[in-house]
């Protein structure tokens, strides 16, 4: 799917990492010594033979003059954290803290695509590259997988290391490889990084008198920029309204809650609970829930956030879901910024449904499946938003 959005004011959304944003919570540091420890979580054998492997590098490594020591010991930290085998639990160096920071409350360097894992390759795929916009100016498209960055092979990187090297400074250029299609063909092009202003909502209103949003990712202006969408289509008499979360990667908790009061009756939102078994619940008071028929659009890379999102509209069953079933992240991180400028990513709950639900590795199954058919004679066509109008519409 080709789905297009306009490019004013330089405004657009950047490369998204998927994930729900928790408390940020400041300062605590690493709280332990790579070399000389004799306890503590590396442990002495490990210390012993990091020394050990250093004096064979010292000795006799043929490119001793070009050893990056802070290279050396930030891997040693990413390693220690990559052995929990978390794919959401990750260890961000200073400039990465600073990227994963700017992607949820302000503005940075990018090329104006969404990319998520593709679920078939394990490469991680465009799922939206923006009309007007450096990506794609340079020749990019929905489908695309990401195969190099400047020439490095990222194939086996995680998303997050792969979303900062698009990132950059505006105004730098980026060489980027695609494999297209279904043979694999490469396609190499360079996006001059523009500045992206978080713009997550689209709306309009459709033919009928039905309202559509788009909700991109529930970043921090999220909440603002639906209640301005909602309450537009409000006045101008809307007789129903689709939310259209298709490959929205997530965001924050908060923000998701937020939009959720708007729409639900009194109750539960959505709960979360650590591993200790302490819990918390997100309500909505009622006072604002949603007078008209709802339809969700979802798809398998509708996540986090949006699975919050989804299954607390379908657990209430004041709207129903068209689409495909989501991709099925239950649980949620926390961020803790660390006292060198550097940043850690931990999963610390899982989370569930207003019925009780957790979808993780399950996903939300829709009420009505149904397919993306890409039609090449009418590249505008959308099957699945014409399905979820004809449903909308039946509702009424």
């Amino acid at each position: 799917m080709e789905q297009k959005k306009k490019f004013l004011k330089g405004a657009l959304i950047g490369a998204l990492a998927m994930f729900i944003i928790g408390i940020v919570i400041g300062g605590f540091a690493v709280g332990f010594l790579l070399y000389g420890a004799s306890d503590g979580p590396v442990g002495p054998d490990t210390t012993r033979k990091i020394a050990e492997i250093r004096r064979y590098i010292d000795k006799c490594y043929l490119y001793k003059d070009e050893v990056d020591e802070e290279q050396l010991q930030e891997q040693i930290i990413k390693g220690y954290v990559d052995g929990l085998e978390d794919p959401y639990t990750v260890y961000y160096n200073e400039k990465e803290t600073r990227e994963l920071f700017e992607s949820t409350t302000g503005e940075f360097g990018g090329i104006g695509v969404v990319i998520k894992k593709d679920t078939d390759t394990g490469l991680l795929i465009f799922v939206d590259v923006y009309e007007d916009s450096p990506g794609e100016k340079a020749g990019f498209r929905y489908g695309d997988l990401v195969y190099k960055v400047n020439g490095e092979d990222v194939t086996n990187m995680d998303m997050d290391t792969i979303v900062s090297k698009i990132r950059g400074e505006v105004g730098t250029n980026i060489e980027i490889t695609v494999l297209r299609g279904v043979d694999r063909k490469e396609y190499t092009g360079t996006a001059t990084r523009a500045l992206i202003e978080n713009d997550t909502v689209y709306s309009e209103m459709k033919e009928g008198q039905l309202g559509y949003i788009e909700i991109t990712g529930f970043e921090d202006v999220t909440y603002k920029q639906f209640k301005e969408a909602l309450d537009t289509l409000t006045a101008g008499q809307m007789k129903g309204l689709v939310v259209d979360l298709r490959n929205n990667p997530g965001g924050n908790l908060t923000t998701v809650c937020e939009i959720m009061d708007l729409l639900l009756p009194e109750g539960t939102i959505v709960s979360v609970k650590d591993r200790d078994g302490k819990g918390q619940k997100y309500l909505s008071d009622g006072e604002k829930k949603l007078e008209v028929p709802l339809v969700v659009l979802i798809n398998q890379y509708s996540a986090s956030a949006s699975e919050i999102f989804a299954g607390a509209i379908q657990d209430y069953g004041i709207g129903k879901l068209v689409g495909m079933t989501t991709y099925g992240k239950g649980v949620v991180q926390n961020v803790y910024r660390l006292s060198d400028g550097t940043a850690f990513k931990v999963t610390s709950s899982e989370y569930f449904t207003p019925n009780g639900r957790n979808i993780h590795g399950i996903g939300i199954k829709p009420d009505v499946e149904i397919e993306y058919v890409y039609d090449e004679a009418n590249p505008d066509a959308d099957n699945q938003l014409d399905k979820a109008l004809e449903t909308l519409k039946n509702g009424m």
